[in-house]
């Protein structure tokens, strides 16, 4: 999407981990990135660089209300979008990818937060992660979409010609026809011949020739 991402913070990734920092500690493959809004937007697009995540969920958190102290709650737009076709190989684990509003599963409107949930599955890669994370919103596109103001005028209505007292246009255009027609016809039978209608063998009959 061409125009301008909105402003907002992105945190460094949280890897998921399950047990104590005394006892082993079991990473299941999860991996979470908050985004923060600089304020609350309306989202049409997300757009980032994949790095090795083979599944993707956003949540996003809203506010019910337009005032700043409005309750805000949590709710899912994408749950496990497939990134990579087989989290084993190295196939689409370095492309770049676009969620667009069309695709979520509820509004996001009037969001604050974006969060961004990975897995990874495969134990092939050591780290996997989304970069270059961009956020469009619907007034952007709606900007794009503005006509200025030369085309949206309607042109001035031309006035119908004045044709009182002139011959019919069709007469007209069959008459230039026929002349068009008779003048190749008669260039076609020219020829270079002398016609000759006074000398008879280079020479001329007297009583043809008339005096004054």
């Amino acid at each position: 999407m061409t125009g301008t991402p909105v402003d907002c913070t992105v945190k460094s990734p949280v890897a998921l981990k399950i047990g104590d920092a005394v006892s082993d500690v079991f990473c299941p493959g999860v991996c979470i990135t908050d985004v923060v809004l600089g304020q609350p937007e309306n989202i049409q697009e997300i757009s980032f660089k994949n790095y090795y995540t083979a599944y993707l969920t956003v949540r996003v958190l809203r506010r019910e209300g337009v005032a700043e102290d409005s309750r805000a709650k949590w709710a899912t737009c994408v749950r496990n979008h497939c990134l990579m076709a087989d989290p084993h190989t190295e196939a689409a684990s370095q492309d770049y990818f676009s969620i667009y509003r069309q695709q979520m599963l509820t509004q996001p409107d009037n969001v604050t937060m974006v969060r961004i949930i990975q897995r990874q599955p495969s134990s092939v890669w050591l780290g996997f992660s989304i970069d270059e994370i961009k956020i469009y919103s619907t007034a952007q596109e709606d900007s794009e979409r503005d006509v200025p103001s030369w085309l949206s005028t309607n042109p001035p209505v031309e006035e119908p010609l004045d044709l009182n007292g002139l011959p019919d246009p069709d007469e007209v255009s069959a008459s230039i026809q026929q002349m068009w027609a008779l003048t190749e016809v008669m260039q076609s039978s020219q020829t270079t011949a002398s016609v000759g209608r006074f000398d008879v063998d280079g020479c001329y009959d007297i009583n043809l020739l008339s005096y004054t």
